[in-house]
């Protein structure tokens, strides 16, 4: 590097200002240029005199993979310099700080631990949805923006599906963060989305008890030990966790990648609804693990040299696991189509078979306030479409740990499901359409909202017309006997 950084150095139009930050491998400069308004910082990374391979390395993967990302979740690449003068990375200036802060100050109340969970959550699955592993996740690479949405930053230890690992390439050495770097990473896997999970896991421990699931390991010999040693359950340190927020902790940080959540879709979907978190041995356990057992997964472990590979790609990795949204009409007259619906709803099970499945259902309320969620006998409507919504559900078998529930409210039911599916981070709507012309203009119109403006794939199912005349006529004798 021929040109370091300091206050008053222009360089491509960018002007140096104040070091805002000075790290072990990089400093942030304040920076302008009279061609953007925005607030801007410069990375520019720490090279020694000497060969400094694993920060040029990383610093050249950083500069690789983002100017590819986009969205609210990755600060916006504004340019970039090559290391012929001075390597560096100009991007807007978040206004927020990083959660470091949070972290230092427990104890967090439960309903902040879920909240700030389920964000991030939702960043790293947004991350992973464009192809990038992060493999480094601590606190101090989340920021937040003044809106609360969280920002994932510093890239150097990532690995992009389209691009050369040339960490992976360069270096047999493990990288990552020891209090949060995933077995797998140990054994030298860096293509498991997975691995972002388990640091996910170690975070939200961190949070809900205020300590770090295995202490803070500075040697690799320390870090092996997570391999065949379980964590203090949450509960034993804080007892008024609940225990499907301990079912979640411990699920994330299990050591073998398949038993872990399949992607932080699946993570967040169930800090979204810990109410129907399927509870297990996990969420009951109050002390860690006694040395027989113990004993037995460091014979079994010692000699591991790989985890069972992901599937190929990122993309391919959240495909195995997807969220399926299946929005029922539970009308007299539509079980015709419910029964469609739900036929649908197994064969899509068949061939995914790690999928989650979300069953919902809408109550339509007036726009002018009016409580319609109770009927004129006075039974809660919401109440009974859960009932209904279950027992429309019994003739999928599915573990109940991978199915939920939940009656939707609102003026507009196409609205209502799509705002559903994006907090849900859906991957696939199912839903029915009616197909006879008495009621073809009211829910027709629906399936259309939700085909038009939906961000994931949706099936629409409809019943033939000859089928739907046949179980018309059975429809209205239901209807009138009841």
């Amino acid at each position: 590097m021929r040109t370091r950084p300091r206050t008053g150095l222009q360089i491509d139009g960018f002007t140096l200002g104040e070091q805002l930050h000075k790290g072990g491998f990089a400093t942030i400069w304040e920076v302008t240029h009279p061609l953007h308004r925005t607030p801007m910082v410069m990375k520019v990374p720490t090279i020694l005199d000497g060969y400094d391979g694993p920060t040029i390395v990383g610093f050249e993967v950083e500069q690789m993979i983002m100017p590819r990302l986009s969205g609210p979740h990755v600060p916006r690449v504004i340019g970039t310099g090559d290391f012929a003068v001075m390597p560096y990375i100009v991007t807007e200036r978040i206004p927020g700080e990083s959660l470091l802060r949070r972290f230092r100050s427990p104890p967090h109340s439960l309903p902040e631990v879920m909240d700030l969970s389920a964000r991030m959550a939702s960043a790293v699955h947004e991350l992973h949805r464009q192809h990038v592993i992060h493999l480094d996740l601590k606190p101090d690479n989340f920021l937040e923006r003044p809106d609360g949405t969280l920002v994932l930053i510093d890239y150097g230890l990532s690995r992009h599906d389209q691009l050369p690992d040339l960490l992976a390439e360069e270096f047999t050495i493990p990288m990552g963060t020891f209090p949060y770097i995933a077995p797998e990473q140990l054994l030298h896997q860096r293509d498991d989305l997975r691995s972002d999970i388990f640091a996910l896991g170690a975070m939200i421990y961190e949070l809900a008890t205020g300590r770090m699931p295995f202490g803070q390991p500075e040697k690799l010999k320390a870090v092996r030990k997570r391999l065949w040693r379980d964590p203090e359950p949450p509960r034993a340190l804080r007892p008024e966790i609940p225990p499907a927020l301990q079912e979640i902790i411990l699920r994330a940080l299990e050591v073998d990648p398949a038993r872990r959540y399949q992607s932080a879709a699946q993570l967040l979907f169930d800090l979204q609804h810990p109410d129907q978190v399927k509870l297990t041995s996990r969420a009951r356990k109050l002390t860690r693990d006694g040395w027989r057992r113990v004993f037995r997964r460091w014979r079994q472990m010692r000699g591991l040299r790989q985890f069972a590979a992901p599937p190929p790609t990122t993309g391919a990795q959240i495909d195995h696991a997807p969220i399926i949204m299946v929005a029922v009409d539970l009308s007299p007259e539509m079980e015709a189509l419910a029964g469609r619906l739900r036929r649908s709803a197994a064969r899509m099970l068949v061939i995914e078979p790690d999928a989650r499945l979300a069953c919902v259902n809408v109550i339509k309320t007036a726009r002018i306030g009016i409580d319609q969620t109770v009927d004129e006998f006075g039974t809660n409507l919401h109440v009974a479409r859960l009932v209904a919504l279950k027992a429309w559900a019994q003739g999928l078998d599915l573990d109940d740990g991978r199915l939920t529930f939940a009656v939707l409210e609102g003026p507009d039911p196409g609205t209502a499901i799509l705002d559903y599916a994006r907090t849900a981070q859906a991957d696939h709507i199912l839903m029915g359409a009616r197909g006879h012309s008495t009621t073809r203009r009211y829910l027709g119109s629906v399936s259309s909202q939700v085909v038009a403006e939906a961000t994931c794939n949706v099936t629409v199912i409809r019943v033939p017309p000859a089928a739907a005349e046949a179980a018309e006529p059975a429809a209205e004798h239901a209807s009138r006997a009841g």
